[in-house]
């Protein structure tokens, strides 16, 4: 019995550790591959009577620290009453990140509370906090499972007042690490919102989302995003992730 016991505590010891580096390994590749990036992307949103909108911006982003700290910036471009709008991200991996909204028809600059980062991004089903990551600290991960290709994890908020939901499940892939399938829970045990990856590229040696969907179960809506000519290791500066960027965003 002593025995059993022993074998049950390794196993959990050996398992905590597994998914830690699993969760390790999916925020790095999501995240932080090359030290810096850029992609040009589109969003097609669609609600649940099959009336579409468009937006299409530019995303920059480079690491402070692997892991760690990171910048990030978007800039729109189409359509018309988009355009001009930036969103910047200061994340930081020990604190709340700072973000700030530029909105050209105002001429106003916006700071985003952390209390945002779950509210819609520009109209669509992505969150705020889809474009710049969910820190992994804000969350109990367990891996529940796995099957020849993908760990299945199933993570709870630390502080569940901060968010929406109740928890949320991953599918990773074996692979790559990347995160497939996030599917999220309420209170009620039901599925309300999904986040699915369709694509993936090799650029540069960094597996690359190249088209993803969100699918809002409540609302029957979803949002499209696809991304063209990523790129890796451009040399982006801190100056062009500075609050000048909101107004002249970097032309590399």
């Amino acid at each position: 019995m002593k025995y059993l016991i022993l074998l049950l505590l390794v196993w959990q010891v050996q398992a905590e550790m597994n998914v830690e580096t699993i969760i390790e390994k999916a925020n790095m590749a999501s995240f932080y591959a090359g030290d810096d990036g850029r992609s040009d992307a589109r969003m097609m949103i669609v609600d649940a009577q099959g009336n579409k909108q468009m937006r299409q911006f530019v995303i920059w982003r480079k690491d402070i620290e692997d892991g760690g700290d990171q910048s990030f910036l978007v800039s729109f471009s189409r359509p018309a009453d988009v355009k001009g709008t930036v969103f910047l991200v200061h994340k930081k991996a020990l604190a709340d990140d700072d973000r700030w909204l530029y909105l050209p028809a105002l001429d106003l600059e916006k700071r985003i509370a952390a209390s945002d980062n779950r509210s819609s991004f520009v109209g669509s089903d992505f969150f705020y906090e889809d474009v710049s990551g969910r820190h992994p600290s804000a969350d109990e991960h367990q891996l529940v499972g796995d099957d020849e290709a993908h760990y299945l994890l199933k993570s709870t908020p630390k502080d569940s007042h901060a968010v929406e939901f109740a928890y949320y499940t991953m599918e990773i892939d074996k692979t790559t690490f990347l995160p497939m399938l996030v599917s999220y829970y309420d209170t009620q045990n039901k599925k309300y919102r999904e986040v699915e990856v369709l694509t993936v590229e090799n650029i540069k040696g960094h597996p690359t989302v190249m088209q993803s969907k969100v699918s809002n179960f409540n609302t029957g809506g979803h949002t499209l995003m696809a991304f063209r000519n990523p790129q890796y290791d451009i040399g982006l500066t801190d100056a062009d992730f500075s609050s000048r960027s909101l107004r002249n965003p970097p032309d590399k």
